[in-house]
C-alpha cells in the first residue's frame, strides 16, 4: 500500500497542473451557468399563488341556515390566494360567538393551526359559548 502511495506521489503525470485546474474551474462554472438558467426557466413555470408561507386570513363571514330544526349559523373564512374554509358554530349558538372572534384572526396564517387556536382558545367556554371556536 505504501508503495502504491509513493508510485502515485512521485509520479509527474498525477500531479496537478494549474492548466488543468483552471481547466476544471472553468468547466465548474459552464455548469454552474448552465444550471442556473434552467433552474430558472423552471421556476418560471411554477404557480405561485399557492404559497403557504404567504396564506393569510381576509375575511369572516357568517350565514345563518333557517328552516332547519335549530339555527345553524355557518362560517366561511377567506384568504388573500382564494383559500376558504367553512365551519358550523355548534349547537346552534349565536353567530356572535363567531363573528367575535373575527378580529383575532384576521392576517394570521390558517396552516398555522396551533397558533391560531392558543389565540382564540380563551374565548371558548362551556356549551354555547364555545360554538365560534368549534366553528373556527
Amino acid at each position: 500500500m505504501k508503495q502504491t502511495i509513493r508510485k502515485l506521489m512521485s509520479s509527474a503525470s498525477h500531479a496537478p497542473s494549474r492548466r488543468g485546474m483552471l481547466k476544471s474551474l472553468g468547466g465548474a462554472a459552464a455548469a454552474a451557468f448552465w444550471a442556473d438558467q434552467q433552474l430558472e426557466a423552471w421556476q418560471s413555470r411554477v404557480n405561485t399563488n399557492s404559497k403557504p408561507s404567504d396564506l393569510k386570513i381576509t375575511d369572516m363571514r357568517v350565514a345563518t341556515v333557517t328552516g332547519a330544526p335549530m339555527r345553524c349559523p355557518i362560517i366561511r373564512i377567506d384568504t388573500n390566494q382564494g383559500v376558504y374554509g367553512l365551519g358550523e358554530v355548534r349547537d346552534g349558538a349565536s353567530k356572535n360567538y363567531a363573528l367575535m372572534l373575527k378580529r383575532q384572526l384576521l392576517g394570521e396564517n390558517p396552516c398555522s393551526v396551533d397558533k391560531v387556536f392558543r389565540k382564540i382558545k380563551q374565548f371558548g367556554g362551556n356549551a354555547r359559548q364555545g360554538g365560534g371556536v368549534c366553528g373556527v
